[in-house]
């Protein structure tokens, strides 16, 4: 990186914005973020950034790594997070999500939700006060993406020019894996049946972007085209929260797409083996493989949690 782009990424602010999506934001802006990231991981707990300062946390759908990451997260920097779900909350009982924005607007200094619908939080978003952060919808997953993108750049150094190939489900991790990478100057590749394959929209936009940055988007249904030559092989559950009665129907639809040794031999020698978690051992991904020498999976677990810091501390530091 350029002496000129460092300066441009040290003057940015984010903050008060929404983040819905990676394509929302600049090369620069998501470059801001992890370098945040790497500076507050390096220090440790007890960065009192975010004193007295609350994040409402909306779960609509469960959660292991998203809850605890953002609630430890927010604890580490001196502030404090409240859950909430629609079984505890008026959201359960038909309350809009309009009016719980404005409502928790007045109590809160971010919202954080975890959803179904995309239209959901960008419903949110639209009457909050506050900054909204998209915690996993339909469409995108963005703070995982972050947090690979970290991995990443502990383990590899500059990222731009590397290769990740993803092999599974064109799904909302997949989306926010491409966007990030075409934003950053990474090789993707994604391997999925046709029926399956990524938002065309999503693609179609993640392709010009790519255009610009120098780096190539590549849609397949071969496994073995994705994952040649690959830096980075990442994989995620077939069946996703709410497609469990496509179940049956997926594992015979992906029965040609698990990340096993013998594809894996097609990538780099020092390959990473990625995961967003949980994860389905000998479905999607064999033992050998996940629990393997380049497996990275639980490193980039415990990184969205300096992820979720570096992204709280930039939408609400003072």
């Amino acid at each position: 990186m350029s002496k000129s782009q460092q300066s441009t990424i040290n003057k940015l602010s984010l903050k008060g914005k929404h983040f819905l999506t990676i394509l929302d934001f600049s090369t620069e802006e998501i470059q801001l973020l992890i370098d945040k990231a790497v500076e507050l991981k390096s220090k440790g707990p007890g960065q009192n950034l975010l004193a007295g300062k609350i994040l409402a946390m909306i779960f609509e759908k469960n959660s292991t790594r998203t809850r605890m990451s953002f609630e430890a997260g927010m604890l580490q920097l001196g502030g404090h997070a409240i859950y909430m779900n629609n079984q505890d909350s008026q959201l359960g009982r038909g309350e809009t999500i309009a009016d719980t924005a404005q409502v928790l607007s007045q109590y809160v200094n971010a919202i954080m939700i975890r959803t179904h619908g995309h239209e959901r939080v960008e419903e949110l978003a639209n009457h909050s006060t506050v900054p909204v952060i998209n915690g996993l919808t339909d469409l995108a997953h963005p703070c995982q993406a972050i947090a690979d993108v970290l991995t990443l750049t502990e383990k590899k150094g500059d990222v731009r020019g590397l290769k990740l190939a993803y092999v599974g489900d064109g799904n909302n991790v997949s989306n926010s894996l491409m966007a990030i990478c075409a934003k950053l100057g990474i090789d993707f590749a994604i391997a999925a049946p046709k029926s399956y394959w990524p938002d065309e929209k999503v693609t179609s936009k993640c392709k010009e972007i790519a255009e610009q940055t120098g780096c190539r988007i590549t849609v397949t249904e071969d496994p073995v085209e994705a994952v040649l030559n690959a830096d980075a092989v990442y994989a995620d559950v077939w069946t996703s929260m709410g497609q469990e009665e496509e179940n049956e129907q997926r594992l015979k639809d992906f029965h040609d797409y698990q990340i096993n040794e013998k594809l894996v031999s097609n990538a780099k020698k020092d390959y990473l083996f990625m995961h967003c978690l949980p994860a389905h051992r000998e479905e999607e991904v064999t033992a050998g493989v996940i629990d393997g020498p380049n497996s990275v999976v639980f490193e980039q677990a415990g990184n969205r949690l300096h992820a979720q810091k570096a992204l709280l501390v930039e939408l609400l530091k003072d």
